[in-house]
């Protein structure tokens, strides 16, 4: 009985090792379909990092753009500022001086130190050789002055000699 107990046992044995095998089987099988699920996640994982460190890189390069265009706008804004400061000075020195002596009997022109009043007959040759300087350089020192048009009165700057 024994013999007969044992080869029963054994069948029971290999009958639950051919089972075992089976599950094995399906097991290895459903691993096989995992790590395909795996391999995908870990390529999107991969492009992940790599979108990642682009966003990095493209989010430095903003800044730095920033910078330089702050930097850039800065100096644009110095140099808008310079101009509007030489741009006033050009409109006051365009002005046409107002004569100071007026018809109405309003006080006469007072030349102030290096300036002439225009007097009747005046040109502008007559007024350099009565003050020694030559008719460019009192024309360039009063550059808005029409030299065919002197009015009585009107102020007129002497170069240096």
């Amino acid at each position: 009985m024994l013999p007969v107990g044992g080869i029963i046992v054994g069948a029971i044995g290999l009958l639950l090792g051919g089972l075992a095998l089976v599950q094995v089987s399906k097991v290895n099988k459903t691993v096989a379909e995992h790590q395909l699920k795996v391999d995908k996640v870990d390529g999107i994982e991969s492009q992940s990092a790599a979108a990642s460190t682009a966003a990095e890189k493209s989010r430095s390069d903003v800044a730095a753009l920033q910078r330089s265009t702050q930097e850039a706008m800065n100096q644009v804004g110095a140099m808008i500022g310079d101009m509007g400061g030489k741009i006033t000075k050009l409109e006051e020195a365009a002005k046409k001086p107002a004569p100071v002596g007026s018809k109405k009997g309003g006080a006469p022109a007072v030349a102030g130190p290096g300036e002439y009043i225009v007097k009747a007959g005046d040109t502008g040759m007559k007024i350099a050789n009565a003050n020694g300087v030559s008719l460019t350089d009192l024309q360039s020192v009063n550059s808005g002055v029409s030299w065919t048009g002197l009015k009585v009165g009107q102020k007129l700057k002497l170069p240096a000699k």
